[in-house]
C-alpha cells in the first residue's frame, strides 16, 4: 500500500497538464485541467484516509506499550513480595510473564516509530498535492485569462446544445488517460462539497499560520 500511494502521488506530483491536454481527444483545455484538478483533490482524500488509520493505530501501540509497561512494574513489586514471603514459585512465573512482556516491548516501540515515520511522510504527501493543486489553479487561471476572445454569436448557438454531450465524452475520456497515466480511478460521483471546503479552509490556515511562524523565526534570528 505504501509503495502504492507513493507512485501515485509522485506521478500527480510529477505530472503536467500538456499530456493530458494532448491525450484527450474532443475535449476543452479548461474541462481537462479541471477534471485533473479533480483527480489531485481524491488523492488528497484517499492519503488522507491512510493517515487517519496510521494515526489511530499508532495511538493504539502505543497504549498497549502503556499497558504492559505499567504490568512490567507491577510484576517487578509482586516478584519482591513472593521473594520476601519465601514463594520462589510465584516469583518465577511473575518473572516469566516479565520476560514475555519484554520481548514484545521492543516490538511495540518499533511500531511506534513505524508509525510515526510513515505518518510525517502522508503529511508531507498531502501537503505536496495541496502546493500541486494551488500551482494547476494557476495553470488554470492564466488558461482561462488568455481565452478572453469572445466567441462567434452563430458558433455559439451551434455549439450550445452539444456542451453537455462535450463535457461527458471529455470526463470519460480524461477518466481513461488518467487511469492508464496514474493508476488512479477515474470520477465516481459527487463528493461532500462543504466538507471539501471546511478542509481546504483548514489546510490553509495551517498553512498561513506555518508562514507566518517561519516568517517570524527568521525575523528572530535576525536574516
Amino acid at each position: 500500500m505504501a509503495e502504492t500511494m507513493a507512485k501515485r502521488v509522485s506521478r500527480l506530483i510529477s505530472g503536467g497538464f500538456n499530456a493530458l491536454v494532448d491525450a484527450v481527444e474532443d475535449a476543452s483545455p479548461a474541462t481537462v485541467m479541471e477534471e485533473a484538478i479533480r483527480e489531485v483533490d481524491k488523492a488528497v482524500d484517499e492519503v488522507r484516509a491512510e493517515l487517519g488509520e496510521v494515526i489511530a493505530a499508532t495511538h493504539h501501540t502505543t497504549n498497549r506499550l502503556a499497558d504492559e509497561t505499567n504490568k512490567h512494574t507491577a510484576l517487578g513489586e509482586k516478584i519482591e513480595v513472593a521473594v520476601r514471603e519465601g514463594r520462589d514459585d510465584l516469583a518465577e512465573t511473575a518473572i516469566a510473564q516479565q520476560m514475555d512482556i519484554e520481548a514484545q516491548i521492543p516490538v511495540l516501540e518499533a511500531s511506534i516509530e513505524d508509525g510515526k515515520t510513515r505518518q510525517k511522510e502522508l503529511e508531507q504527501y498531502v501537503a505536496a498535492l495541496k502546493g500541486k493543486r494551488r500551482e494547476m489553479e494557476e495553470e488554470l487561471s492564466s488558461f482561462k485569462a488568455s481565452q478572453n476572445a469572445p466567441a462567434a454569436t452563430e458558433s455559439g448557438k451551434a455549439s450550445g446544445s452539444n456542451v453537455e454531450g462535450k463535457v461527458d465524452r471529455a470526463s470519460n475520456a480524461f477518466d481513461r488517460v488518467v487511469n492508464r497515466a496514474t493508476g488512479l480511478p477515474g470520477s465516481s460521483g459527487a463528493t461532500d462539497r462543504k466538507t471539501a471546503a471546511e478542509l481546504a479552509e483548514l489546510d490553509e490556515l495551517a498553512r498561513k499560520n506555518k508562514i507566518a511562524e517561519r516568517l517570524a523565526a527568521i525575523k528572530g534570528s535576525g536574516k
